[in-house]
């Protein structure tokens, strides 16, 4: 327990550090069949107009943090759905370690009047350590707060 306690805490830890280091442009939350477990915090820093930092930490079951890079497409749909795509590296702490590759893609909608975007995405990935493996079941779903909303 205690050391479940730690972990949490350390991961707490990197995400508050990151979203202040970073200047993230959104924060929010995921759900859903992710790295770690079924929740986690989710911070969004744009790089340029059509990539950007996308950085996950999970909690549930274990701990897991995705960060990726992402190109996000012109609008589909007025400037309100977006499709991005990224690739980044993984980190589960549990026993044993695990770290690989993890690839995404999804759907954003950002609301014209409130600073809400709201995202659905799938992220297989493919695990390096121990045991070389594929793992295609990791689907999210996101809700981000948008800061630097005009």
């Amino acid at each position: 327990m205690k050391h479940r306690i730690t972990k949490t805490l350390l991961a707490l830890l990197f995400t508050i550090t990151l979203v202040a280091n970073a200047n993230a442009q959104e924060i929010g939350i995921r759900g859903g069949d992710l790295t770690g477990g079924n929740i986690a915090f989710d911070a969004a820093y744009l790089t340029s107009d059509f990539t950007r930092l996308h950085a996950s930490v999970s909690f549930g079951k274990d701990i897991g943090v995705d960060i990726l890079w992402d190109f996000i497409y012109r609008p589909l749909v007025d400037e309100t759905l977006f499709l991005y795509s990224g690739i980044g590296p993984y980190f589960l702490f549990t026993d044993p370690f695990t770290m690989g590759a993890v690839g995404e893609i999804g759907f954003e909608y950002r609301f014209d009047s409130v600073p809400i975007a709201l995202g659905i995405d799938w992220r297989p990935l493919y695990s390096i350590s121990e045991e070389t493996e594929f793992i295609p079941k990791s689907y999210g779903f996101n809700l981000r707060f948008i800061l630097d909303y005009y």
